[in-house]
């Protein structure tokens, strides 16, 4: 199972592996207050897609097509992630305030649809998860 996780919402037994998908360091946590178990920094869109969306929910569905064009050029960065989720629970640790638009939402979308692909997504325990399991925290 791969939930998200805001990187200044506590730590929890429940998290599992902890990884963070961010290019940069989320602002104002010292790392040894964060709690992660990887910081793929590949994972993350690059540089010149983070600063063209700036996080604008209008730039979302062509921010989703640029992201996942870059990470289809990088299986190696997102293998791994979904390889701890078939073992366990995987947390997804991201930045931003947006809780709705942002690169780890549209990664766990991007997950989800490789083991669809893959035909692993029964198996893999890939799943959307419900605004309790973090993805609504503000």
């Amino acid at each position: 199972m791969i939930t998200l996780k805001r990187a200044y919402e506590p730590v929890s037994r429940a998290d599992g592996r902890r990884v963070l998908v961010e290019r940069l360091w989320p602002r104002g946590i010292a790392k040894a207050d964060l709690t992660v178990d990887a910081w793929p920094k590949d994972v993350a869109p690059s540089t010149e897609l983070r600063t063209w969306f700036r996080h604008d929910p209008n730039k979302w569905s062509e921010f989703r097509r640029r992201y996942f064009r870059e990470l289809d050029s990088r299986p190696d960065a997102w293998k791994s992630i979904a390889t701890a989720a078939r073992r366990g629970a995987v947390t997804l640790i991201y930045s931003s305030r947006d809780t709705q638009h942002n690169n780890a939402v549209a990664l766990l979308d991007y997950l989800h649809a490789q083991a669809r692909r893959s035909g692993t997504a029964r198996r893999s325990a890939v799943a959307r998860p419900s605004r309790r399991q973090g993805r609504s925290h503000r």
